[in-house]
């Protein structure tokens, strides 16, 4: 059993131990936390059986924490992560992980020479209609692969105010990136590879708090294929990905179903059950941290991610195209 501690309290971190705590084979328990909003948590944390502690350095020199969990601000994931590997403690940390490619090669050089487990919150790779696809790809079903669409969307910005962290444009950029966006970026590298080429358009169109709602980008992968990809922070909720082929087309219209499109022939439509995905993670880093498969996003796909986000800032800010290192 892995025991854990949770940094950073609120509704996500809430939602991440509330999918493994106290449930059988899990292979995780929390045994502890910290947060900066300690008396808003108190409760929770005493009905989770959690020891609420002052800060993250009383959490790292707590011996029986093997593990920390962060559900924090982005800006603050590299240090964070750096500061627990040296403590020898694994870590599983949220999206977007962190904000500069320099930060993500430090964080990840810092767990290797620890020699930690670390591992990054990128649900939607645990969907099962997400493994379908692979599958699908891997076996020729579309041919060639020509173009990549994917779209993840919803109105979670309506509920930010001034003051809040991620109403702050410097934990927010390109609006809903990191609250939602970044699981797309990460969606387009699992099924189709590093991209190189990004061009991007990101405005405000109804948002008023000085982010954007409305991040665009077209991008072509080093293996070939083009991409676009949108993110609206306003707007009902949408997760939508599609993989066009010379052979077929394959989208996943929603978490659970996908739709087959072959050039001749007859079609498919398949329904998944719904799958915890926070637990599906949260059970695979314990898994990896226990000597079993690793964690299922290599630590450079997580670095070409966020290399990939930054390198959309610039653009967007540019005007033209960039060549994502």
């Amino acid at each position: 059993m892995l025991d854990a501690a949770l940094v950073g309290m609120g509704r996500w971190g809430q939602t991440l131990v509330n999918s493994v705590q106290g449930r059988n084979g899990a292979g995780i328990r929390f045994v502890a936390g910290a947060t900066r909003s300690p008396e808003k948590a108190r409760g929770w944390a005493a009905e989770k059986g959690l020891d609420l502690l002052p800060d993250l350095d009383t959490v790292l020199a707590d011996p029986r924490v093997r593990a920390v969990v962060l559900a924090t601000p982005h800006g603050q994931h590299a240090e964070q992560v750096i500061a627990a590997a040296r403590a020898g403690k694994h870590v599983f940390v949220e999206k977007p992980f962190t904000l500069s490619r320099a930060e993500a090669e430090a964080a990840v050089a810092a767990c290797r020479e620890a020699g930690v487990v670390l591992a990054l919150g990128h649900n939607r790779r645990f969907l099962p209609a997400v493994a379908e696809m692979k599958r699908l790809l891997a076996e020729g079903a579309l041919g060639t692969l020509l173009h990549v669409e994917g779209q993840i969307s919803g109105a979670a910005a309506d509920a930010w105010k001034p003051g809040m962290w991620r109403a702050d444009p410097h934990e927010s950029p390109l609006g809903g990136m990191g609250a939602m966006g970044i699981h797309m970026i990460d969606m387009l590298i699992n099924l189709a590879g590093p991209i190189e080429r990004v061009s991007v358009i990101s405005q405000a169109r109804v948002l008023t708090i000085g982010l954007d709602d409305t991040t665009a980008m077209l991008c072509r992968f080093r293996s070939g294929p083009t991409g676009l990809f949108a993110t609206l922070a306003s707007a009902p909720r949408v997760w939508r990905v599609g993989l066009f082929g010379t052979q077929g087309r394959l989208e996943q219209r929603d978490p659970e179903t996908l739709v087959f499109h072959p050039r001749e022939g007859q079609g498919w439509e398949r329904r998944f059950e719904p799958t915890d995905i926070e637990r599906a993670e949260l059970e695979a880093f314990a898994a990896a941290v226990a000597g079993g498969p690793a964690y299922p996003l290599p630590p450079e796909e997580a670095i070409h991610g966020v290399s990939v986000f930054e390198t959309m800032i610039h653009a967007n800010a540019s005007g033209g195209p960039a060549l994502v290192p």
